[in-house]
């Protein structure tokens, strides 16, 4: 099972707990803003923005705080402009790291990531340093016990998806960005409810880290995600998922 799906299925199970604290609604109301800034705020004609807004329903998030969200980003009400800033770096063990931001003042936040990295044995790269590393693709988890291997398979190729990996507890199904929604939707079409379902920075290569190294990765990712201006963290490590549960813990 790959670091990357380890990582986001365990969090995932803690999402309700996130989600109290307030990360990921203001993440997604984040992400909404500039999407509408960028593309407009009717979601008919913006797929980034149709794409937030199904991960906002997800979370229960009011429609509500979508509206003004959304109103914020197009002009409508009055609200922050926030920039969206990619950092790349290391973490423990020469692991590689893609942070993707969304700030309003970037000095500081560049200042505040390079002090998380150097915290847990880490430090910042340059542009280009490690995006290399990555592909970015659709990245649907899906629980075995959910789907069925044949008929996930049909829905996903059907759909426009590129491949379905087996990943120990889960299936892993890949699509090109442009073909994640239709994907996604078709998996949803089967009653099936993915663990985890974005378009993902994913490494073509992990790093195995454990012991001391494990731990402070793990310290370091959930540094980085409960970071306000953090929106997503992209890593290549790989570890145990005994190792990551008794971290978190």
């Amino acid at each position: 099972m790959s670091g990357h799906s380890k990582w986001h299925t365990i969090k995932h199970k803690k999402g309700a707990a996130d989600a109290k604290r307030g990360k990921v609604f203001t993440r997604i109301i984040k992400e909404l803003t500039v999407a509408a800034r960028n593309g407009g705020g009717d979601p008919g004609m913006n797929p980034r923005l149709r794409t937030i807004i199904a991960d906002a329903k997800a979370v229960n998030m009011p429609a509500d705080n979508i509206k003004k969200a959304i109103q914020r980003g197009t002009g409508e009400l009055p609200g922050v402009t926030y920039e969206e800033i990619t950092y790349e770096g290391y973490g423990p063990g020469g692991a590689a790291l893609i942070i993707e931001c969304m700030t309003d003042n970037k000095n500081r936040t560049v200042g505040e990531v390079r002090h998380m990295l150097e915290k847990f044995n880490g430090n910042l790269g340059s542009s280009g340093s490690v995006a290399w590393m990555f592909a970015k693709k659709g990245y649907i988890v899906v629980d075995k016990a959910a789907a069925d291997e044949e008929k996930l398979l049909s829905a996903v190729l059907d759909a426009g998806g590129d491949d379905l990996r087996d990943d120990g507890d889960n299936w892993e199904v890949l699509s090109e960005p442009s073909a994640f929604e239709g994907v996604r939707d078709a998996v949803k079409a089967m009653g099936v409810e993915p663990a985890s379902a974005q378009v993902a920075m994913l490494p073509q290569n992990y790093i195995k880290l454990q012991g001391r190294e494990a731990s402070q990765m793990v310290k370091l990712m959930e540094t980085l995600e409960d970071h306000d201006d953090v929106q997503h963290v992209w890593s290549n490590f790989d570890i145990e998922e005994k190792e990551i549960e008794a971290s978190l813990a």
